[in-house]
């Protein structure tokens, strides 16, 4: 069974959908086909099933790339006032956490409905439950799903990354862009728990459920915010902030006190010099439970003046070196793909392969946490929309 359109898209995601919606919205004729049984299925599970869908500060410097430049065009072009826009016209109430941080009040599903209402206004027609087996190029494109044949000249990958696979996560688009002379850039888990070493797992996996705000640097970034401990190592949005960052064996420095002097009480005329002092101290500025392991972990060889200033230094630079991540299954999203070298910032298309587009979680542009990575699939896939011929 053959049918031929003007444009077909693989993945009904974010960006996928966006990009069919602006198509559409054009008077192509647009297919959707998704493998999965449902439409947005991450859309769904996002922000805790309220949907984080965008940020009211994003700005080119909140996503990383081999090419940090690539994505400032299409931000420009469809921009958070854009989506929040088309939010307000469906009457979806929202709130604004920290940092510019945009959330449902209600449930994501309001923001996959909405879609699925902009996509059918538009005319795209959606099939879920395809499974593509093979695509093929010769005047336009043919995929084929089982017995179905579908034509287009246009063709948009927007399949996302390797996060998640307990959701359908596959490694499709990055095959597709291999398929033709595409390069990718390597992946890796991104927003993701890191897990402690050997020794760190001893000393704190007991201390699983306690949270301090700190600072998390490495290679010159650094995010100021909580840190959760678990079974396995360290959780939180500042280290799910830094891990896109993290580079095997790379040491991670960690301000466990931002902006205070935690010893100052200890260096007053008459003060007690002691374990017991100075777990009074740092219990001002961490869960009791964590400032006295990290004290034990820490000994000082005697009280002096300088002893206690080393003491306040190491707190504001404490070093772990990560044994790795928690790999796909926990990581929000997906570092590296399809190298944005190959595609036009403008229209997301390739520039080897006329017709063919690239977009969302697939390219090589990541977000940081809060709404950013929702953010670029909008904006890619609004672009490659108002492109496709």
């Amino acid at each position: 069974m053959m049918q031929k359109f003007d444009a077909i898209v693989l993945g009904a995601g974010a960006a996928g959908l966006m990009c069919a919606i602006e198509a559409g919205k054009r008077g192509r004729r647009v297919v959707v086909l998704e493998r999965a049984d449902r439409v947005g299925k991450k859309i769904l599970i996002s922000g805790g099933g309220r949907c984080n869908f965008t940020n009211l500060y994003c700005q080119p410097e909140n996503f990383l790339s081999a090419n940090p430049h690539f994505a400032k065009s299409a931000l420009a072009r469809y921009t958070p006032a854009d989506f929040i826009g088309l939010v307000e016209r469906h009457h979806i109430p929202y709130h604004e956490k920290t940092q510019g941080q945009l959330f449902c009040d209600g449930s994501a599903r309001e923001i996959v409905t909405m879609l699925e209402e902009e996509c059918r206004r538009a005319g795209v027609t959606i099939l879920v439950g395809v499974a593509v087996s093979e695509i093929r190029k010769d005047s336009v494109f043919l995929v084929k799903a089982g017995e179905r044949e579908f034509r287009a000249p246009a063709l948009a990958i927007a399949t996302g990354g390797l996060s998640i696979p307990k959701i359908g996560a596959t490694a499709f688009g990055y095959e597709v862009a291999r398929q033709f002379g595409i390069n990718i850039q390597e992946c890796r888990p991104a927003l993701v728990p890191l897990t402690f070493n050997p020794e760190d797992r001893k000393g704190y996996a007991d201390l699983a459920g306690v949270s301090a705000e700190v600072i998390a640097s490495c290679d010159s970034q650094q995010f100021r915010d909580k840190m959760l401990i678990t079974h396995r190592g360290l959780s939180g949005p500042a280290i799910l902030q830094i891990s896109s960052y993290w580079q095997k064996s790379a040491p991670l420095t960690i301000d466990l006190a931002p902006g205070q002097e935690w010893t100052a009480p200890l260096l007053k005329p008459k003060a007690r010099r002691d374990l017991a002092a100075a777990k009074t101290a740092l219990r001002a500025v961490l869960p009791a439970r964590f400032a006295d392991r990290w004290l034990e972990l820490h000994p000082l060889k005697d009280w002096t003046n300088s002893s206690l200033a080393e003491l306040e230094g190491n707190a504001h630079r404490w070093q772990i070196i990560p044994s790795g991540t928690e790999g796909y299954e926990k990581a929000e999203v997906t570092a590296g793909g399809v190298d944005t070298d190959e595609l036009s910032a403008k229209t997301m298309q390739s520039r080897k392969v006329p017709g063919l587009y690239f977009i969302g979680e697939a390219v090589d542009v990541t977000g940081h946490l809060g709404g950013f990575n929702f953010q670029w699939a909008w904006a890619s896939g609004y672009c490659a929309g108002q492109a496709i011929l």
